[in-house]
C-alpha cells in the first residue's frame, strides 16, 4: 500500500514540475455550425428497422430483427419494431423537423423486407414499398435535404435467412 501510496504521490509532483510555468487554456468560443468547413455537412440518420413501424402494412413481411425480437423479448427488454416510432406514417413530420433543426442531409435505411418481400428480385418487387421510398425522397429532396441511402442495416428478410442463412451463404447475393 505504502509504495502504491508513493507512487501516486511522485506521479503528481512530476506532473506538477512538468507543467510549472504553463498555464492551461481553456476555450470560451462555443461549439457551432460555423466552427466547421463551409461545405461541412451537418444532418441525421435512422434504421428502417428502428423507426419505421407498421411491419404487418405495405406488404413488408418479416426481417430477422421481427423474427429475433418476438422470439428472444427478454434480450431485446421486451422491446420491438413493430411500431418503432411510427415514421412509416409520420415521415413528413419528421422531414420538417430535420429541416426546422437546420440539418443538411438525412440518411435513412431500406427495408428489404418492405421492397422486396421474399428477399429475391426474381420474386418481384413490392410497388407499395418502393412508392413508400420514392415518396420519403420526394420529401426529403422537396424540403431541400440531400438523403444518404443504406440499402442494407441489419435487417434482411427472414426468407433469406431460412433459405440461405443470411450472409453466412454467398447464394444470398
Amino acid at each position: 500500500m505504502a509504495t502504491k501510496l508513493a507512487l501516486v504521490v511522485t506521479l503528481f509532483l512530476v506532473s506538477c514540475a512538468v507543467s510549472k510555468g504553463r498555464s492551461l487554456k481553456f476555450s470560451t468560443k462555443q461549439l457551432d455550425r460555423y466552427s466547421f468547413p463551409p461545405d461541412f455537412s451537418f444532418g441525421v440518420g435512422s434504421s428502417a428497422y428502428q423507426y419505421e413501424g407498421a411491419v404487418a402494412e405495405g406488404g413488408r413481411t418479416q426481417s430477422i430483427w421481427d423474427n429475433f425480437t418476438h422470439a428472444y423479448p427478454e434480450r431485446t427488454n421486451m422491446d420491438n419494431g413493430d411500431i418503432a416510432v411510427d415514421f412509416y406514417h409520420r415521415y413528413k413530420d419528421d422531414i420538417k423537423l430535420i429541416k426546422e433543426m437546420n440539418m443538411d442531409t438525412f440518411r435513412f435505411s431500406i427495408s428489404w423486407s418492405r421492397i422486396l418481400p421474399s428477399g429475391k428480385l426474381s420474386d418481384g418487387v413490392n410497388n407499395e414499398g418502393i412508392q413508400f421510398y420514392k415518396n420519403l425522397i420526394d420529401e426529403i429532396l422537396k424540403n431541400g435535404i440531400k438523403p444518404f441511402v443504406t440499402i442494407y442495416h441489419w435487417d434482411i428478410p427472414q426468407a433469406l435467412e431460412d433459405e440461405y442463412g443470411g450472409f453466412l451463404s454467398p447464394r444470398i447475393m
